[in-house]
C-alpha cells in the first residue's frame, strides 16, 4: 500500500495517477461500521476494475475546529489505522494533515482538488461524512456529481444502536468492554513497550510488565482486566491480568500517573524493552484502595482466578488477532 501524506495545498506529484474507487472518513477504531464502508469499496472497485484508495485525516478535525473539546487520543492512532487498512488490501492511503488551512478549503475546491484530480471514479463514504469549510459539503452533494459515482453507506447498528467511535470510547471509559469489543468487531488492543516500573509487584508475588503505550490510545476505565498479550515478533499469545490506574493503595491518586501493568500467568522472562500488544478481553472490577498489602494480595489472587477462567472460555473459541 502506498501512503501519501498531504499538507494543503496538495502537490502535483501527490495525486494518484490511475483510476480508483476511494473511501473517505476519519475511521478511528476501524469498527464494524467502517468495515461496511471497506466492504462496499471492495465491491465497487472490483465491479469497475479500479484500484482501492482511502482518504483519511490526522489529527482529528476537532483539534482545529473545536479546541475546547478536542480529541487527542484514539482507538486506532494513525499508524494502527494504516496497518489495518493494509490488511484490507488497500492500494493507496492518502493522509490529509487536518490544519487550519485545510479547514478553510471550500466544498467545491475539495471536490475538484481532492476527488476529481485524484482520478476518483467511485466515491464511498458513510451517510454522515461531511467536508469543506464549515462542513458544508455532504454526501447528497457528491451524489449529484457526474464526474464520479457515489455510494452512501447507511448507518450500521448493533442491538438497534448506531455503531460509532463516540459510543465505543464511552463504553471503554465506563468499563463496558464487552460492548466496545462487540462494536469494534475485534478485541480492543493497545501497542506499547515494556519499561522499568516500581518493581513492587514482584515483592508480593505478582511481577508485572509496565506497558508504556506507543501512541495516543484511549485508555480503558481505571480498573482490573483479563487480558492477553503478544511479545515482540512472537505469535504466541500469553494470558494475564492487567491493572489500569494510579495504584491508590501506594500513591496519592491526585498526583500519580495512570499506568498499565500486566501480570502474565506462569511467565518469568525478562522482557524490558520488548514491543508488545495488549488485547483487552474482560473488565473485572474498578481500581480501589486497600488497607494494606494483605487484603490487596487476597483480592489480586481472586482477580487472577477469575481472569484465568474467563480467558479459558475465550480461548476455547477461535479468536482472530489479525487486526
Amino acid at each position: 500500500m502506498k501512503v501519501i501524506e498531504v499538507t494543503h495545498p496538495i502537490q502535483e506529484n501527490q495525486y494518484i495517477s490511475e483510476d480508483v474507487a476511494m473511501a473517505f472518513g476519519f475511521f478511528d477504531g476501524m469498527h464494524k461500521g467502517h468495515a461496511e464502508v471497506f466492504d462496499t469499496l471492495e465491491k465497487k472497485a472490483e465491479a469497475s476494475n479500479l484500484k482501492k484508495a482511502v482518504m483519511t485525516f490526522d489529527p482529528h478535525p476537532s483539534v482545529v475546529l473545536n479546541p475546547e473539546l478536542k480529541r487527542t487520543d484514539y482507538l486506532t492512532p494513525i499508524q494502527d489505522k494504516i496497518e489495518i487498512l493494509e490488511s484490507y488490501g488497500i492500494d493507496y492511503c492518502i493522509v490529509i494533515n487536518f490544519s487550519s488551512k485545510f479547514a478553510n478549503v471550500s466544498a467545491e475546491e475539495f471536490i475538484r482538488e481532492y476527488i476529481i484530480n485524484n482520478h476518483v471514479k467511485e466515491v464511498v463514504a458513510g451517510f454522515d461524512f461531511t467536508f469543506g469549510k464549515f462542513g458544508k459539503g455532504n454526501m447528497m452533494i457528491l451524489d449529484e456529481m457526474t464526474e464520479f459515482n457515489t455510494t452512501i453507506v447507511s448507518k450500521q447498528e448493533l442491538e438497534s444502536e448506531k455503531i460509532s467511535t463516540t459510543d465505543i470510547r464511552k463504553s471503554l471509559k465506563t468499563g463496558d468492554l464487552q460492548k466496545a469489543n462487540d462494536e469494534l468487531g475485534y478485541r480492543y488492543r493497545i501497542k506499547g513497550m515494556v519499561v522499568q516500573g516500581e518493581k513492587r509487584g514482584r515483592t508480593i508475588g505478582f511481577p508485572t510488565a509496565n506497558v508504556e503505550p506507543s501512541g495516543d490510545y484511549v485508555l480503558p476505565k481505571n480498573g482490573v482486566y483479563a487480558v492477553s498479550m503478544k511479545i515482540g515478533a512472537d505469535d504466541k499469545v500469553y494470558r494475564g491480568a492487567a491493572n489500569v490506574g494510579v495504584k491508590p493503595t501506594f500513591h496519592d491518586p491526585s498526583k500519580a500517573q495512570v499506568v498499565i501493568e500486566v501480570n502474565l500467568f506462569d511467565f518469568h522472562e525478562n522482557i524490558y524493552g520488548e514491543r508488545v500488544i495488549v488485547y483487552w478481553h474482560h473488565y473485572l472490577r474498578p481500581e480501589v484502595k486497600f488497607d494494606g498489602i494483605d487484603p490487596l494480595v487476597e483480592q489480586m489472587n481472586k482477580d487472577k482466578e477469575k481472569a484465568k477462567y474467563l480467558l479459558s472460555v475465550d480461548f476455547g473459541d477461535e479468536i482472530s488477532y489479525n487486526i
